[in-house]
């Protein structure tokens, strides 16, 4: 009996490309296909960063579009078959990504402003409204001028939340709130809200073909579903027609969320922060941050973080916040110092990382040896970037979950547990008496 290799693109005798201490025709093992699936999936969220960043500033993206066009050619058929050049390539992958965040945040900045904390209404609509979810806050800045008193509230979803911190967007007046949680709550979302919704990035659910919203959903630039309405170069005219025949929206949950704490507005609060580290008030960091996904697993991050003590800074950043950012944190006691800071998007995750090293800096103290502890929640492909931009770092000691990824097998696994001292997670009060062993000398 043959089964089919993919990497080799035939029928081979069984085991060919599918059992790690088996070698076939193709020449390849399960490990080096493992980790190319990785390569892929990172390059997917590489992707989407470098495609937000293009629109931005088209000259800064030569260095990343070399690092996707190596490493596609690299995961060709018959190239390499050396597992240390692998692990090699796929540090040059994390390192592409910390170049592209680090140059998106600064172009974000550059364009609208450095951020600010503010309180956002939640789930508060009124009258015809556009909610838009996504990445992408340049469209963000287009539809605002274009509906600019046409009578239409927009309102954010999801990624789109850190959108009310910055400057020059949150001067538009009818940029109003946020509503939902993250991604995967689109299909219930829509039964409560009357108006049109607009995805400008990935984390679209594409609609039940019975769904009776599938007419009031928008789709922008790469975006699209079966039976939505795509918006062609920038073009808002059909959107604000079909938002006016809407019915009128009307929702009062009385909630409200805080995000704004983009790093360059915390390096600020450098100062007060290393007292408070040195006074003992701060006694640990927690990076809990990451892509959300549906199910109750996800609940583990909301259990971690407020049974965290209140000592504890909690930073955050992605859709995976939702789980947990309605509850109030307050102050670090005995300071002003928020105890949860919301960074902004996915691709703010950089932010994470510049405050550590201004930490390390001041503490004259390795990043490794911080009293900081790294949380991240799994969905693949952005998820995977952050992940390996981290590891290019050199940053280790992360835990991972709420489960292990289906394309790292157990020898891959073990590899990056040994070099990077990676952890799943597991049951979360068990996991946090472990990670509060680090404190700070």
């Amino acid at each position: 009996m043959s089964m089919f290799c993919y990497q080799c693109e035939m029928s081979a005798p069984d085991g060919c490309g599918s059992n790690g201490a088996t070698i076939g025709v193709c020449g390849k093992n399960e490990n080096l296909a493992r980790l190319q699936d990785i390569m892929i999936f990172g390059l997917k969220g590489l992707s989407a960063y470098r495609e937000h960043l293009n629109e931005l500033d088209e000259k800064a993206t030569k260095n990343v579009d070399d690092v996707i066009s190596e490493t596609l050619y690299f995961t060709l058929t018959n190239v390499n078959f050396n597992f240390d050049d692998h692990i090699s390539q796929l540090m040059k992958v994390g390192s592409a990504g910390v170049e592209v965040m680090d140059k998106l945040s600064n172009a974000h900045t550059n364009k609208f402003g450095i951020p600010s904390p503010v309180k956002v209404t939640q789930n508060k609509v009124e009258g015809k409204a556009i909610l838009v979810s996504g990445h992408n806050l340049e469209m963000l800045e287009k539809l605002l001028i274009a509906t600019q008193d046409k009578g239409i509230n927009v309102y954010t979803h999801s990624e789109m939340l850190p959108a009310h911190a910055y400057p020059e967007l949150k001067k538009y007046v009818h940029l109003k709130g946020n509503v939902g949680k993250a991604w995967f709550d689109q299909a219930q979302l829509m039964k409560r809200f009357n108006g049109t919704f607009v995805v400008n990035t990935n984390c679209i659910v594409p609609p039940k073909s019975n769904a009776d919203y599938v007419d009031r959903v928008f789709t922008y630039k790469i975006v699209g579903i079966e039976g939505g309405n795509q918006i062609i170069d920038d073009n808002f005219d059909e959107l604000i027609e079909k938002t006016l025949q809407c019915e009128d929206t009307n929702i009062d949950d009385n909630l409200s969320l805080v995000t704004g704490h983009h790093y360059k507005t915390i390096l600020t609060l450098a100062p007060q922060i290393l007292e408070a580290i040195q006074d003992g008030k701060i006694s640990q960091f927690f990076v809990v941050a990451g892509c959300d996904a549906p199910g109750k697993a996800g609940n583990y991050y909301r259990e971690l973080t407020e049974n965290l003590p209140d000592d504890c800074v909690i930073i955050t950043s992605s859709c995976g916040k939702f789980r947990f950012n309605d509850i109030d944190f307050g102050n670090i006691p005995g300071t002003e110092i928020p105890r949860y800071l919301d960074l902004g998007q996915c691709n703010d995750s950089n932010g994470a990382v510049e405050i550590a090293k201004a930490v390390s800096s001041a503490l004259n103290t390795p990043i490794n040896d911080l009293p900081i502890s790294i949380v991240l929640s799994w969905m693949e492909q952005k998820a995977v970037i952050i992940l390996l931009a981290l590891f290019s770092l050199g940053v280790k000691n992360i835990y991972l979950g709420p489960k292990p990824p289906q394309f790292v097998n157990e020898d891959i696994f073990n590899f990056l547990a040994q070099t990077f001292n990676l952890h799943l997670t597991g049951d979360a009060k068990e996991d946090l008496e472990k990670l509060l062993i680090k404190k700070i000398a």
